[in-house]
């Protein structure tokens, strides 16, 4: 545009009309408004570069000028002669782009020719020319000229493809604009470098990876790889169209580099999830003597979370405030955002108090940071100081305290969030409005949840996934399922989150049909190879106890992931198949794959299931060769599985070598001994975890009055029961029912009661604790009428609940009353019978005397009986004289176990009151020959 401004005043003004320096100024200034108004043609960039150029060829001009009118008096000079003769060539290189007008111009004064892309004009007799143009028009051959005043260009038009590139980047034509470039590169012209860089910048905002590399081609074709400028945008385009090694190429062969090129490919590994490479890039930055600027903290900060890499991250924060970024909104709330992500929430909130200028995105972080970590009362205070301050929320702030409030179910304060939002205009939004119905969904407001959704203008398929999610995470397997075939049929597509969410469901409620007919979908809708599905339908059938179908869909998946092998290897391990969950370690093992944390759980658990011991110290030493030992779940899962293989001392090296010990680490050690009847000792570690000041949570008050039950300690159950209270803990349906079983078993029926009584919510464990806590004590009218209340209820008993009632009829001689529960418990409740019932049954009837009745029942049971039941029949016709039912009892018994004493004692006794001096002489030789010693009792 400079050319073509200084052209245009060049060539119109002449100097005789126009001698004086102020005409000249005047013109200088129209023209440039000639500039502007056409600079919306050309671009902004480009024209402010043209009009540049344009200025200053018309100084040089008029400088020519003035020398050729001088240079008789003051001499040659060679310089201004040799750049009024390049003006010449830069001007008249070619004819053809010149529009012959000799033939229609209607007035005489109109110039003769005007050129096609400058728009400057000359005249062939050359009266209103400058001296300079008519020298030059004197040496043409006019046939060289087209006439008839028609174009014939030779060449493309440079100015007006420059101004079409631009304008065709930015409306996103970029094959178009492309396709002009190189046309243009054909010709071997040039164009500016803000051209390429528009090209460049248009293929990172699409992606276009094979375009950006025709640009590539056509950068090094013109000679312009060595621009520092085209080179970092040529960086940030292949990292942002997910071409690393191509982005690493460039910067490698980029002759210099500025904070800019580093910051570039730093910011290329670090989005790539490769963070170790962005931080020793930054570091080699640093040797280099570039100081990094705030984007290139920003980018290693967000690198040094995702690793994570806290020792880092803290280096990164003293160099922060050493260069005097710690002040910068963006920098403070990256910093925040980091320490949050690590649990280092003091941290983050001491960087937050200290930043001068917080906006929403810093309260976001700090918000976000309590959020992760289940804070959700830290999180609300936090939004309530961010009010006070004057600063507006946005929709990603009502999100992250929406997700504070579902994990903490404040349905109070979500409803307040709520009238928030909609006083801000954010209910709106799609995003928060699924954040809201989660929310209510997972406080348990489902209803609420659904007419939120209901409302909702604009419903997507993460919005009805959501909804499903509520339903199935309340256990409404039925209404998610029919909410699915709703979506299906409103023309919404599930995704493949829909349907782990749903498969989710089904493996949570055992619903196998329902499970099966979504395994039908996923292969019709082409899910069934996407690793995550295929490993959460191996889960599915695992939990509905389908181990086969979960096998078979595990050995068809194309790709498994150390998910899916943890999915086949937990469902074995949670079937009690021990053997087979190891084996699939070993396969997985041989086929490459690394086990994770979550690996070394699941088979640690089905080790202490099986108690299984050797197999669980050869892993204890595949978890200190794969780094895992300091993990502090793979330390609390392996206290348990010591303590349950029987093994204190290890379990308890383990605790001493756990360097971190948290609540939950605590509380397993406790429960390892308080699961071993050592009592005393559980109570005894929870007094030292008060003295380190961990605090309990509601596992351990749980764990802590079982220790309490098992030893009648019933004060410092009423003070943990206190301590539970002060602490601000609702009174849940787990924990009260520990608390009646540890009153009952402490021999405070009615401090089980008020328990029971106080309860908000009861389940079918809660009422089998009380009916437990009534048949211990002899109270079995007391236990049948809380059975009658609990079905009239609607609350629905189960094994254990039918196990306690009949012992309470056992215990009280209601052989008539047991009789009837023990066969509605079959016919009415479907409720199969268990070993455990049929020894209460025995129990019961030879309590009552009816010894015949026991062992007829016992040889009519569908399953194999075990010792339990033969001892109890035993011990019945001991109490009733029945020799010898007796007989056959302790016979079934040595078959099982041939070297059980108390069966011994029990038949010596049947035979002393019996007087049968000679048998009870042959019992009790037998028994010494056997070697079988009598446990002495104890109280």
């Amino acid at each position: 545009m400079q050319a073509f401004v200084a052209t245009q005043i060049i060539i119109i003004i002449n100097p005789v009309r126009y001698s004086s320096l102020l005409s000249l100024l005047l013109l200088l200034l129209l023209f440039n408004l000639i500039v502007i108004m056409q600079s919306s043609f050309c671009g902004p960039v480009l024209c402010a570069e043209l009009g540049s150029r344009r200025v200053e060829l018309a100084g040089q001009a008029a400088r020519a000028e003035r020398h050729d009118s001088t240079e008789n008096a003051s001499g040659t000079n060679e310089g201004q002669a040799w750049r009024t003769k390049q003006l010449r060539e830069e001007f008249f290189s070619d004819p053809s782009q010149w529009w012959d007008n000799r033939n229609n111009k209607k007035n005489p004064k109109y110039p003769d020719f005007k050129h096609n892309i400058t728009h400057e004009r000359f005249w062939v007799k050359g009266w209103l020319n400058i001296p300079w143009v008519k020298a030059r028009v004197a040496t043409m051959a006019l046939g060289q000229i087209p006439s008839g005043g028609e174009l014939r260009p030779r060449m493309p038009n440079f100015l007006g493809y420059v101004g079409n590139v631009n304008q065709l980047c930015q409306e996103g034509r970029l094959r178009e604009a492309l396709h002009m470039v190189e046309h243009m590169t054909q010709q071997n012209i040039q164009a500016p470098i803000n051209t390429y860089a528009c090209l460049l910048k248009g293929c990172t905002r699409r992606k276009a990876l094979v375009e950006g590399k025709r640009v590539h081609a056509i950068i090094v074709q013109m000679g312009l790889n060595s621009n520092i400028y085209l080179g970092n945008t040529l960086v940030n385009m292949y990292a942002k169209c997910g071409s690393v090694l191509d982005a690493r190429q460039v910067f490698d062969s980029m002759p210099e580099h500025n904070v800019f090129s580093w910051t570039n490919i730093i910011t290329a590994y670090a989005n790539n999830g490769q963070g170790e490479e962005a931080i020793n890039l930054f570091q080699r930055m640093q040797q280099r003597g570039i100081p990094p600027n705030k984007v290139a903290f920003v980018v290693v900060l967000k690198a040094c979370a995702r690793i994570p890499a806290l020792e880092q991250g803290k280096q990164l924060h003293s160099d922060i405030i050493i260069r005097g970024f710690d002040s910068d909104v963006i920098v403070g709330s990256t910093l925040v955002d980091m320490y949050a992500r690590f649990g280092c929430i003091e941290d983050a909130r001491q960087v937050f108090n200290n930043m001068h200028d917080r906006d929403v995105v810093s309260w976001n972080a700090m918000i976000a940071g309590y959020a992760r970590h289940r804070l959700g009362k830290e999180a609300l205070n936090l939004y309530e100081q961010m009010k006070q301050g004057g600063v507006q929320s946005n929709n990603i702030t009502y999100v992250l305290l929406l997700k504070a409030c579902a994990s903490i179910a404040a349905i109070e304060q979500g409803k307040q969030l709520h009238l928030d939002m909609s006083k801000s205009g954010f209910v709106s939004d799609v995003i928060v409005e699924n954040a809201l119905f989660d929310m209510y969904a997972k406080c348990g407001c489902i209803e609420q949840a659904r007419q939120v959704f209901d409302k909702m203008h604009e419903r997507n398929v993460v919005s009805w996934t959501a909804m499903v999610a509520g339903y199935a995470g309340q256990g409404l397997g039925k209404e998610a399922l029919a909410l699915y075939e709703q979506m299906k049929q409103e023309g919404v597509q599930p995704n493949n989150v829909t349907y782990v969410v749903l498969l989710k469901a089904c493996a949570s409620t055992a619903a196998l049909e329902v499970g099966k007919q979504l395994h039908s979908d996923i292969i019709k809708r082409g899910f069934e190879s996407d690793v995550i599905v295929g490993s959460t339908l191996v889960d599915m059938y695992a939990k509905c106890m389908c181990i086969e179908n979960a096998r078979q869909v595990f050995n068809s998946m194309h790709e498994r992931n150390v998910v899916s092998w943890n999915a086949i290897i937990s469902g074995y391990a949670q079937q009690g198949l021990g053997k087979e969950a190891l084996a699939l370690y070993e396969q997985m093992k041989q086929e490459g794959l690394q086990p994770d944390v979550v690996t070394y759980l699941v088979l640690l658990k089905a080790c202490a299931r099986t108690a299984a011991l050797e197999y669980g110290k050869r892993l204890h030493l595949d978890i200190i060769k794969s780094g895992f030992e300091l993990d502090v779940s793979a330390g609390n899962t392996l206290i348990d599985m010591y303590a349950k293989c029987g093994h204190m001392e290890d379990a308890w090296k383990v605790f001493n070598n756990i360097q971190e010990r948290n609540v939950v680490s605590w509380t397993a050690i406790i429960a390892a001994y308080a699961e071993r009847g050592l009592g005393k000792e559980a109570l005894a570690l929870y007094e030292q975890m008060k003295q380190e000041g961990v605090q309990p949570n509601k596992v351990t008050y749980i764990v802590l009055l079982k220790a309490c039950a098992s030893v009648a300690a019933l004060e410092v159950g009423r003070q943990l029961h206190l301590d539970f209270i002060k602490r601000g803990y609702e009174l849940d349906v787990i924990v009260g029912s520990t608390l009646i079983d540890m009153y009952a078993k402490c021999v405070c029926i009615e401090d089980a009661r008020q328990v029971f009584s106080n309860m908000h919510e009861r389940n079918v464990v809660s009422w089998t604790a009380m009916i437990a806590g009534y048949a211990q004590h002899g109270l079995a009218k007391e236990a049948l009428k809380l059975l009658e209340q609990m079905q009239r209820e609607n609350i629905k008993p189960n094994e254990v609940t039918y196990l306690s009632v009949l012992s309470a009829c056992s215990h009280s001689g209601l052989v008539d009353k047991g009789h009837h529960l023990f066969n509605s418990m079959c016919k009415d409740h479907a409720v199969t019978p268990t070993m455990d019932h049929y020894a209460c049954m025995v129990d019961l009837l030879g309590r009552a005397g009816c010894v015949a009745d026991a062992e007829d029942l016992i040889r009519k049971m569908p399953i194999q009986p075990n010792s339990v039941v033969w001892m109890t029949l035993l011990s019945a016709a001991r109490n009733h004289g029945h020799v010898e039912i007796g007989k056959r009892a302790f016979d079934c018994v040595m078959k099982l176990e041939p070297e059980n004493p108390a069966a011994y004692v029990l038949l010596s006794n049947i035979y002393a009151a019996a007087g049968q001096k000679d048998e009870l002489a042959k019992i009790r030789k037998e028994m010494n020959d056997a070697r079988v010693k009598k446990v002495p009792g104890c109280s």
